[in-house]
């Protein structure tokens, strides 16, 4: 028997009655079990659970703690996937719940045949793209319940919400949403024209008709939960020396002989510091992937600056970063310091350190670790380079800052000025004020329209 929180009692309550329904809570206030609180009150036999790669055994774990030991299945092994369905073709009246990540979800086509069940969809803002395979499979079910979970369901930008509207049986066509809600205008980059989103329209409209389909917002404060003080500290370096040139002329040759003064010591960077690679930017995308790797990845000075945070403090540290090469050289210049070290990647889990070690340093990849896990044993996060997706930059905010931190939280943002990096982080920061909004009550004004 679950004894739940009276806001995670309070979100239930909103959403009496209702079979398809959202609940988008802020990261930490517990929507796992808010979820599985009403998978258990919607009572099908069949449940489907899809998350994250790296959340299915938790999924597993926590319904056999607190449900039952028996009836959970983790679909992700092939054998067990065929035992789960050979229990629901014999019709075995046993409750039933299988959890699979969204990569293999449409890799299973037989996930089709399943009916009369319910569906749940952990990070649901992992399907926003609706023409993505994994999102098209998904919306191609055919459940009879829908629970959507999510504390940031569309990373600052409206309309990914389209796909989880029709999810709720919010019918809306895309056109539609779009003309109702988004606004946009025509510009003109490298040669094309494009539509470009320049903010969202009638907001409040939007909120009301996501209430009135199954979707309950709130914030920590509305859930009456006080966190400790947040604090931000920038880290500014200057840009790898070759970095103005690249931008100039869009390409550079790049090894550790030709990067200034800083040159990379093999012994104390790992055994990727030299590097001998060109750097093309022909296209506006490469070009930004490449700028932003000068600042970081190909920056000695921002690991001499994140080698100075590392001698500052012994206590433990969570580390945000995106491409493998940055985490082989950081974890060098950790054991170099003789700091034990953890990972969490898309090719390795180990937390041992972290948990078992105070003065630990955690490296976690955005993708694989930014939208789950509890990490609150820390109060420090430093950002070797920024992510391009706002709902891992939030996200990763919150795995530290969340129930059970009773520290104020440490945030130390590694950065060059007047680089790219500036420009991600103001569309980060922009993209959070559009959640933000989207998580304020809206006003239930007399003449609110009633159309879609």
């Amino acid at each position: 028997m679950i004894t739940l929180f009276q806001h995670q009692q309070q979100a239930l309550d909103e959403t009496e009655g209702k079979n398809r329904v959202a609940y988008y809570l802020d990261m930490g206030l517990g929507k796992t079990f808010v979820g599985s609180e009403k998978m258990m009150k919607l009572n099908k036999r069949i449940n489907l659970v899809v998350c994250q790669c790296s959340k299915v055994q938790d999924w597993i774990e926590h319904f056999q703690d607190y449900y039952t030991r028996n009836c959970v299945f983790d679909l992700t092994n092939p054998k067990t996937f065929k035992w789960f369905f050979e229990q629901v073709q014999h019709e075995v009246p046993t409750l039933m719940i299988g959890v699979i990540n969204y990569e293999l979800t449409f890799r299973r086509n037989v996930l089709k045949t399943l009916t009369g069940f319910t569906l749940m969809l952990d990070e649901s803002s992992l399907i926003q793209n609706e023409n993505a395979k994994r999102s098209k499979f998904i919306l191609g079910l055919k459940p009879d319940n829908v629970i959507l979970l999510s504390g940031t369901p569309t990373g600052g930008k409206y309309e990914n919400l389209w796909s989880q509207c029709q999810l709720l049986g919010w019918k809306i066509s895309k056109e539609l949403f779009w003309k109702q809600y988004i606004q946009t205008e025509w510009v003109e980059t490298d040669g094309f024209w494009r539509q470009q989103i320049t903010g969202y329209k009638n907001v409040d409209r939007l909120k009301m008709k996501l209430a009135e389909h199954g979707a309950v917002f709130m914030t920590t404060e509305q859930a009456g939960i006080s966190l400790p003080k947040r604090n931000w500290i920038k880290v500014k370096t200057r840009p790898s020396p070759l970095y103005w040139k690249f931008w100039n002329d869009r390409y550079i040759a790049i090894d550790s002989a030709n990067l200034g003064e800083f040159e990379l010591d093999a012994d104390f960077y790992g055994s990727n510091a030299h590097c001998e690679r060109e750097l093309i930017g022909d296209t506006s995308l490469t070009r930004r992937l490449y700028a932003r790797q000068l600042c970081g990845l190909y920056n000695p000075a921002r690991y001499e600056a994140f080698r100075d945070l590392v001698n500052s403090t012994e206590d433990r540290l969570i580390v945000f970063y995106n491409f493998t090469e940055e985490m082989e050289r950081l974890k060098g210049i950790a054991k170099g310091l003789n700091r034990p070290v953890s990972v969490l990647s898309g090719e390795e889990k180990n937390l041992d350190a972290y948990r078992y070690q105070h003065n630990s340093i955690t490296f976690i990849q955005y993708q694989a670790g930014a939208m789950g896990g509890n990490f609150q044993l820390a109060n420090k996060i430093i950002y070797f380079s920024l992510p391009q997706g706002s709902e891992l930059w939030e996200q990763s905010q919150k795995r530290i800052h969340r129930l059970g931190q009773e520290r104020p939280c440490f945030y130390y943002l590694m950065i060059c000025p007047g680089t790219v990096e500036e420009d991600i982080l103001s569309t980060l920061e922009m993209r959070k004020d559009y959640t933000d909004e989207l998580f304020r009550k809206y006003e239930q004004a007399a003449t609110a329209p009633q159309s879609p």
